[in-house]
């Protein structure tokens, strides 16, 4: 037909589809643009034969105001070029992708006004989401030329008989553009073929009967078989027959039994004048009641059942072993025991059913090709783990291939089996999955360590501005933080037994040209695989009481069920990290019974280095006096002008001693009930609110409160247990559905620290007063060795937030903060979502690494302030600022960008009150959308976005934290960054000699003068032979006024401490200079820092009123002394709690307020120069050598050097400091 008459068929399409356009536009048309489309409509869209293109989808307009407006006219404007002259049909969804109809709302659109959705009229005063659409367009039908015709059909797919298969034929759409005109209808068809039928199969013969299932008696059954010769076809009939046994009579039971006689059925035998007496009891000696008891071997034939003492009687049962089973227990059994008063005895003893937890996670390790590895895995539980799986990227690894058990053995390493490895540990009551281990398998050929360093900047002094590169920054080189293979031993080992990393092989000395004097550095000159540094993990706080801060004097302190030590008098502690720990668990235990057992779970640098933690305590409940014979209830709920969020509810006779006696006296109840209606009590929730699954992820839980509990009796205070009792919950404080069907009761495993499901709740309606009947969630549990107990749901809707910890407030990429403790409260949601908003409902606390923290929080796609969130961060017990957020919000501060910013709400805890505190920020965790470029960058991250949170470069959206501190300014020698103990180097002039203990020491220098004084220490190597007169470093640090003395301010300066250096053979006592800035002159000398000076020789000369000098004290001195030392493994956090004593004037105080009067080492009167006349330091700058020969006039023949190096004391001109080697900070300490 296309080769005779093409004029007319196109015409007959042209027809066609102009008039079915027609039919389209005049549907359309009947669909009034102000008819609104409601719940169940469905949306236009295009019909499988359309010929036309959708366009992209446009949102010109988001909700606000009115409403939302995606109208055609907009669209026009905006995109011309996008949008053609007549859209045929129009799609509209929310920017989630759901239909209008899924989120129930009325809106209004057609192709040829567009859409618009009014906020007047939604439901329950609800807003309009933020919606987008697309129109299509139709083609221009003249290109239309329509199919081909079909092509020949193929073979068939299947020749063997009895089997079916299919043949096709083709043909091709002849349109000018066949990708966007379309042909209606296939381009392939298919048919079914076959190659006819096969012959039926027939049975064979069938063959002899088997012996009868019984020997003698009746009920014996026997069988034939007959086969089916291997066909595509089946055979008709059945394969086997049964027919029943003929009768035979039994001879006499032939049993023999040692004790008894035989049984009726002659399988066992009885003894009918014989009891067996029995009792089950728990592994902690508690007795078990409602055991099922049986023979061992027959669990389903229960003998009986225990009471609530334990105990149950079996008469006429022989010696034989016998089970006990009950529910959360293992299984346990016992062979009875015969006594001479005809009965015997037996002690069943139950495990705790416990979920698998690990003891020992694999390592990551770096291996050369060809080479072999071992990963290893090991679990505890009730019943002990045997079943051990391993896991490559993710996918399970043949266990017949590698024949792995709870160790992983892979020979002959290749490339492709480089990647993460983690193994998964299964017992009958749950599973764990173990930490990640990656796998670097490297070339031989290809270095693992480059010996040329990286690229490293410090900052050097003001005075010592470089020429050549125009520039205060020098390159001391760096070698990257990578890990070498290690050296194997015959048998693989779990842990490597050396670790190699990539580190300094040989570095050289430079000269640096200043002002006045040459500076020394050391820099990197080549790299090499060398020992790892392995820095000590440390755990450093206070345990005190929430309400007045009373310290948890000498606490018991516990790793699992391992007690480690104590807290001291003023309630501080320490704990050693143990190796290959991924999750360090504490339990707090009071003897004194003030506070309530209180179990946590700390972050830590896995590094190296100490973290420090607050722990705050909850005071145990005054105990009330309960009747064991009658019904008692205890309300659950702490705050005041609020009703209890449930109550505990003990039936009478519900209370046991630990034998299973059954207690009818006086009981003392004390339930102690963590309110999260309360904001504050958040600090002394237990544990992180975590949870495994049946899959063994860790998975977080949202709770509704949780309560501890303590029974005693009255007079002998002997601790009880109860049987069942019930919990009930509030239904109404509850205004998520979801919730109310998914909420648990919960509780905590002290060892593990993660909390496990006692029962689930059902809901009742309760009668509570005459006429009053209100919806109550009830639950059930038993009170025994566990005591801490949760009302919790699991929640999924979770996200992961970006923060970063800076050294200042200029917030410098390279100078963040590491090992600072960043904690984020979920506060709970505004009305219409769970709970009161002044609630909070989890909290998690995570240690900056060098690319900062992702904190995991729940958050919501749908409303932006569903979920909120109170951020603070800690270092050392100083609270960070965050950033600000008033007068105006600047997305430059605050490290996110807009209009994402705006959405999360930023505020700081200052702004509505600028007296608060500035140490915290709140935002709303609005979940981002993907579809939205904005919030595509952070700083709120999908939960599956683990990965992008951690590796996201700090140009991304990140919120913000920095030090409130004085200008300091720090030069090492040795570079050395105290945020990554690995960078440490093994040399005498290091700073820090030991990478495992760091010694800060502090002196107070007081000023008395008008305004701030910077002032230096300058430490040199002093009495060993290898340093004498060689350069440490420099430390310069502005003094602090002291808020209630006029014209007087303090410094606390950080100088070398004197002891052995990093050989560990001999002592250095460091010769100390200190300086101050401006025309000052010594006044006073601490009299116990000049007695001691001169009881330890030899001393310094100090002839030069303007400085003081003396060779360091080797004894850790104290405020006294106007000395201040402190030893930590993390340096930081030494030389936090030193300056924080130094400004308090004490020796175990901590202050962040300067207090110029106590604990002095050295006084200066500085004076200000007379008006025009330049200071010395500035005619220094402009002429170094006039101005020496000058100061050497005034002090005349008496002055002495105390180096062989020209020493300048300071220089006027201080500008403001920041590299990788600094700490500083413009501006006064502020008050906290």
């Amino acid at each position: 037909m296309l080769g005779t008459k093409p004029g007319i068929f196109l015409v007959t399409i042209i027809i066609c589809f102009f008039g079915w356009v027609s039919s389209q536009e005049a549907q359309l048309g009947n669909k009034k643009p102000d008819k609104p489309t409601t719940k169940g409509k469905t949306l236009t869209s295009l019909e499988a034969g359309m010929a036309g293109e959708w366009t992209s989808w446009f949102n010109v307009d988001h909700p606000g105001g009115e409403g939302d407006f995606e109208t055609l006219e907009a669209i026009r404007f905006y995109y011309p070029d996008r949008l053609c002259a007549k859209p045929a049909s129009i799609q509209v969804r929310t920017t989630e992708w759901e239909l209008p109809e899924e989120v129930g709302e009325t809106v209004h659109f057609s192709p040829r006004d567009g859409f618009r959705c009014l906020n007047r009229e939604q439901r329950d005063g609800q807003g309009c989401s933020n919606y987008h659409v697309r129109f299509l367009c139709p083609f221009d039908p003249s290109a239309w030329l329509g199919w081909s015709t079909w092509s020949a059909w193929s073979a068939c797919s299947r020749t063997s008989c009895g089997t079916s298969g299919t043949r096709t034929r083709h043909r091709t759409c002849l349109n000018a553009s066949p990708q966007l005109l379309k042909c209606r209808g296939k381009p392939a068809e298919r048919q079914t073929c076959s190659a006819g039928p096969c012959q039926e199969p027939q049975w064979s013969s069938w063959g002899p009967w088997s012996p009868c299932s019984k020997t003698c008696g009746s009920g014996g059954k026997r069988i034939r078989r007959r086969k089916c010769p291997k066909s595509k076809l089946p055979c008709f009939g059945r394969p086997s027959e049964v027919q029943k046994c003929p009768q035979k009579p039994c001879p006499a039971c032939k049993l023999t039994c040692k004790v008894g006689i035989p049984n009726r059925n002659c399988t066992g035998c009885v003894c009918r004048n014989h009891t067996v007496l029995g009792r089950v009891r728990g592994a902690d000696g508690a007795a078990l009641a409602n055991a099922r008891i049986s023979l061992t071997g027959h669990p389903r034939s229960v003998l009986a059942r225990s009471n609530y003492q334990g105990r149950f009687a079996v008469r006429g049962l022989c010696d034989a072993n016998l089970s006990a089973a009950l529910d959360r227990f293992v299984p346990g059994s016992a062979p009875t025991v015969r006594n001479s008063t005809g009965t015997s005895v037996v002690e069943l003893v139950l495990q705790r059913l416990e979920k698998p937890y690990m003891v020992t996670q694999p390592e990551s390790k770096v291996r050369t090709m060809g080479q072999d590895v071992r990963f290893c895995c090991k679990a505890h539980g009730t019943p002990e783990p045997q079943k051990y799986f391993w896991y490559h990227n993710g996918t399970l690894l043949d266990r017949q291939a590698t024949k792995y058990d709870n160790s992983l053995v892979l020979h002959d390493l290749r490339p492709h089996q480089a990647g993460s490895y983690h193994c998964k540990v299964r017992n009958n009551h749950g599973s764990i999955k173990s930490s990640v281990a990656h796998l670097t398998v490297i070339d031989p050929e290809v270095p693992s360590c480059i010996s040329q360093p990286e690229e490293y900047l410090i900052r050097l002094p003001d005075e010592c501005f470089q020429e050549e590169t125009s520039s205060y920054v020098y390159n001391v080189g760096h070698c990257p933080n990578t890990r070498c293979p290690g050296r194997l031993t015959e048998a693989l080992e779990c842990r490597d037994e050396e670790e190699h990393c990539c580190g300094p092989r040989r570095m050289e000395v430079r000269e640096i040209p200043c002002a006045g004097y040459v500076l020394p550095i050391k820099v990197v000159a080549e790299c090499g695989c060398t020992t790892c540094t392995q820095p000590k993990v440390l755990v450093r706080g206070k345990a005190s009481a929430l309400d007045d801060g009373e310290p948890l004097r000498f606490g018991e302190i516990y790793l699992g069920v391992e007690k480690i030590g104590f807290t001291s008098y003023k309630g501080t502690f320490t704990i050693e990290v143990p190796p290959d720990t991924q999750r360090l668990v504490v339990k707090f235990v009071d003897p004194a019974k003030k506070f309530v057992d209180t179990v946590k779970v700390f972050p830590f640098d896995q590094r190296g280095g100490a973290v420090y933690q607050e722990v705050k305590l909850l005071r145990r409940k005054k105990p009330v006096d309960l009747e064991a014979m009658e019904t008692n209830v205890i309300p659950l709920g702490e705050v005041e002008d609020e009703g209890p969020v449930g109550e505990v509810v003990i039936p009478p006779r519900s209370f046991f001693r630990a034998n299973g006696e059954a207690y009818n006296g006086t009981v003392k109840a004390s339930v102690t009930f963590v309110d999260p209606r309360d904001v504050a009590t958040v600090s002394v929730a237990s544990t992180d609110l975590s949870f495994v699954n049946a899959e063994g992820d860790l998975l977080p839980l949202r709770t509704y409160g949780m309560f501890s509990v303590d029974f005693w009796e009255a007079e002998s205070s002997q601790s009880l247990e109860t049987g069942r009792v019930e919990v009930r919950m509030d239904a109404e404080l509850i205004k998520m559905p979801d919730h109310v069907r998914k909420m648990k009761l919960w509780s905590l495993n002290p060892v593990t620290g993660l909390w496990e499901e006692e029962s689930s709740f059902r809901l009742e309606n309760v009668n509570r007063r005459k006429r009053e009947e209100r919806a109550f969630l009830v639950g059930n549990l038993e009170i025994r060795e566990r005591r801490l107990f949760n009302l919790d749901v699991p929640e999924n809707r979770r996200c992961f937030v970006k923060v970063r910890a800076y050294i200042s407030e200029k917030f410098n990429p390279m100078d963040q903060l590491e090992g600072v403790v960043v904690t984020l409260i979920n506060l709970e949601p505004r009305p219409g979502y769970p709970a009161n908003p002044q609630a909070w409902g989890r909290f998690d606390s995570v240690v900056t690494g060098p690319n900062g923290a992702c904190l995991p929080a729940f958050c919501d796609g749908q409303r932006a302030d569903a979920y909120t969130a109170h951020v603070t961060a800690t270092m050392g017990g100083e609270e960070l600022e965050a950033a600000p957020s008033r007068p105006r919000l600047d997305p430059l501060a605050v490290g996110v960008s807009q209009p994402y910013l705006n959405k999360l709400g930023y505020r700081r805890s200052d702004h509505a009150d600028p007296a608060l505190k500035k140490t915290a920020f709140k935002i709303n965790l609005a979940k981002p959308n993907p579809n939205n470029l904005d919030e595509t960058n952070g700083p709120i991250y999908p939960y599956r976005s683990l990965t992008d949170c951690e590796s996201a470069p700090v140009t991304a959206n990140h919120f913000r934290f920095s030090r409130a501190e004085v200008d300091k300014y720090e030069y090492n020698v040795v570079p050395f960054k105290e945020s990554d103990l690995t960078t440490w180097t093994g040399d005498y002039l290091s700073w820090w000699p030991n990478p495992q203990e760091f010694r800060a020491c502090y002196i107070k220098v007081k000023i008395n003068g008008p305004q701030e004084y910077m002032v230096r220490s300058r430490n040199m190597g002093g009495t060993h032979p290898r340093t004498g007169g060689q350069l440490y470093g420099l430390r310069d640090s502005r003094s602090v006024r002291d808020p209630e003395t006029y014209n007087s301010s303090a410094a606390c300066v950080e100088f070398k401490c004197s002891g052995m250096l990093f050989d560990q053979e001999l002592v250095d006592r460091t010769l100390v200079s200190i300086t101050p800035q401006g025309s000052c002159r010594r006044t006073a000398v601490n009299s116990y820092l000049r007695e001691y000076l001169g009881r330890h020789p030899p001393a310094a000369e100090n002839n030069d009123t303007a400085a003081f000098s003396m060779l360091a004290p080797l004894d850790p001195l104290g405020h006294n002394y106007g000395i201040y030392t402190v030893t930590d493994q993390n340096p930081r956090l030494a030389k936090e709690i030193a300056i924080g004593r130094c400004f308090d004037g004490t020796s175990d105080g901590y202050s962040r307020e300067m207090r110029s009067l106590k604990g002095t080492a050295l006084t200066f009167t500085c004076q200000e120069k007379p008006v025009g006349r330049k200071s010395f330091f500035q005619r220094l700058l402009e002429s170094p050598s006039q101005a020496l020969m000058e100061i050497r006039r005034e002090m005349g023949t008496n002055e002495q050097r105390l180096g062989p190096s020209r020493v300048v004391p300071y220089p006027a001109r201080l500008r403001t400091m920041v590299g990788a080697q600094t700490g500083r900070n413009p501006g006064p300490r502020r008050r906290v």
